[in-house]
């Protein structure tokens, strides 16, 4: 196989997919299938910070698309620890699906 890139140089898919399972194995899943962690867990661990070299920024990239969901533009080390970060549902599992038309 092979081929395919250009783009930003970095693969933004591939950083949102570590980021998600990273979520979901630090995290604690809800009733509705999104599940929630704090900033200071997410910047602490170890695994995860080996795999991404930029937490902020991918977590900006994913907010983008709609994979997570935070308050505010950029979340700061230290500043933002108790800051909620949730892994919506659906999020970063590859197509969602058609949620409905929307009339409007």
């Amino acid at each position: 196989g092979g081929g395919g890139g250009g783009g930003s140089g970095l693969n933004i898919d591939h950083e949102i997919g570590v980021l998600s399972s990273g979520i979901r194995r630090l995290g604690a899943q809800k009733a509705d299938g999104s599940v929630v962690v704090t900033f200071g867990e997410l910047f602490d661990d170890d695994q995860l910070a080996g795999q991404l070299e930029a937490l902020v920024g991918t977590l900006k990239s994913a907010k983008k698309k709609g994979v997570v969901s935070f308050p505010g533009e950029v979340l700061l080390q230290g500043a933002h620890n108790d800051v909620e970060v949730v892994l919506l549902p659906g999020g970063g599992g590859g197509g969602g699906g058609y949620n409905g038309g929307d009339d409007s």
